[in-house]
Parts: structure tokens; sequence; C-alpha cells
């Protein structure tokens, strides 16, 4: 069940929403009495990356320096 704090409060308290959001609590955060926002936890981030995981599973054909060479030039002078 969400519970409902006026801006003021939730400029007050905002750890102490900060602490219930992240124990799973919704918080809506209401201005004159009507609700504009809701205040919840977002996903943990993974532990771990896994580098690399797409290796092989693509091709790049183009030849960028030959085909983009006269952009290069105009952008890196000299």
């Amino acid at each position: 069940m969400d519970i409902t704090v006026n801006i003021h409060e939730a400029k007050t308290q905002l750890s102490r929403l900060l602490e219930k959001a992240a124990q799973g609590q919704g918080i809506v955060i209401a201005k004159a009495g009507r609700p504009v926002a809701r205040l919840v936890a977002l996903a943990p981030p993974p532990t771990e990356r896994q580098l690399g995981f797409m290796a092989g599973q693509g091709r790049i054909e183009a030849d960028l320096k030959g085909e983009f060479a006269e952009d290069i030039a105009v952008m890196f002078p000299g």
C-alpha cells in the first residue's frame, strides 16, 4: 500500500522516504492533495558485468576511413 505525502513533507523527509522506498514501500507525492508523482525503488544493478558477451556475433565490413576520408580531413585538418 502506498503512503501519500505532501510536497513540503517530501522535501523535509526525503532521506526517510528514500529508505522506505528502498524497502519496497510506495510513496505518492501530492500537491494540494492531488497526486503528482510516485517514489519507488529502482531494480538493483547487476552484480557482475559480462564483457564480450557478443564477441563474434557481428561484423563491420565498411571501409569507414575510405568512405569518409574527406569528412575526416575537414574535421581534423593538418
